[in-house]
């Protein structure tokens, strides 16, 4: 059996009603720098790293019933032999691939629960140093609420090379799955509670420490879902929603 090669998280995106309020409440929440690119696009940086990129809800995003949300970009070695694998395996196209000029080649589209993702070629190398785990600013974990947790890793572990790192049992929620992409934890999965709407994943930025950064949530008029609560391993949680309604995530080392 021929061994799958690791694909990685390589960007994050958020969709929203609001370009520029949503700018200022995570530079103001998460100190990330903005910086403009083309086609109405925000840069969003950690200094100098380029982490992540926002967008206003354009028309075809708004025919397709699209939230303000967080997506994830998984680098994949072509991205149209990708989308292929996807759909074989049970997963659904919502964009087909096209280039976007100087930057790479992207497709949309959704595992077989309807998670969403983005697949992504870069057109060059990443100019980006590698990071110190932790490092504020950046993201520093992926979580999917599945439709089932089986069947879900078996999806993500068959395209994209991901491996079960470790189960963690929480009694009546079931198995938490931490995997892993090159041998390092990446992330976590577990099938969705029952009362929880739909699947989906979410994305942790890390932050100096939890309290200070969920009282910016707070007085920048975002929402605390959940938290700040502690998680094995020792770090810091919070569940959030931006004043525009996209969920995101914070994660620290200390209290």
């Amino acid at each position: 059996m021929a061994t799958v090669q690791a694909c990685p998280f390589c960007w994050y995106e958020l969709t929203t009603t609001d370009a520029a309020a949503a700018a200022k409440f995570y530079s103001d929440v998460i100190g990330w720098r903005t910086q403009a690119a083309p086609g109405d696009y925000t840069l969003l940086l950690a200094g100098e790293r380029r982490v992540a990129g926002l967008m206003g809800i354009n028309d075809e995003m708004k025919a397709r019933g699209v939230p303000p949300c967080w997506t994830g970009y998984i680098y994949v070695p072509n991205v149209d032999d990708a989308v292929v694998k996807v759909v074989s395996a049970g997963g659904k196209l919502h964009k087909t691939a096209e280039d976007i000029p100087t930057v790479g080649r992207f497709a949309v589209v959704s595992d077989p629960h309807g998670a969403g993702l983005i697949l992504f070629t870069p057109a060059g190398s990443d100019p980006n140093p590698p990071l110190v785990p932790g490092t504020p600013g950046v993201f520093g974990w992926r979580e999917l609420y599945a439709g089932d947790l089986e069947q879900a890793f078996a999806f993500y572990s068959a395209l994209f090379g991901w491996t079960k790192a470790r189960d963690h049992d929480m009694g009546p929620m079931g198995v938490y799955r931490i995997f892993a992409v090159n041998g390092v934890e990446t992330g976590g999965m577990m099938t969705k509670p029952a009362q929880m709407p739909m699947v989906g994943w979410s994305y942790y930025i890390n932050v100096d420490a939890i309290d200070a950064a969920v009282a910016r949530v707070t007085k920048c008029n975002g929402q605390v879902l959940n938290g700040p609560m502690e998680v094995p391993g020792g770090t810091w949680i919070a569940n959030c929603l931006d004043p525009q309604g996209a969920a995101f995530s914070l994660v620290a080392q200390k209290r």
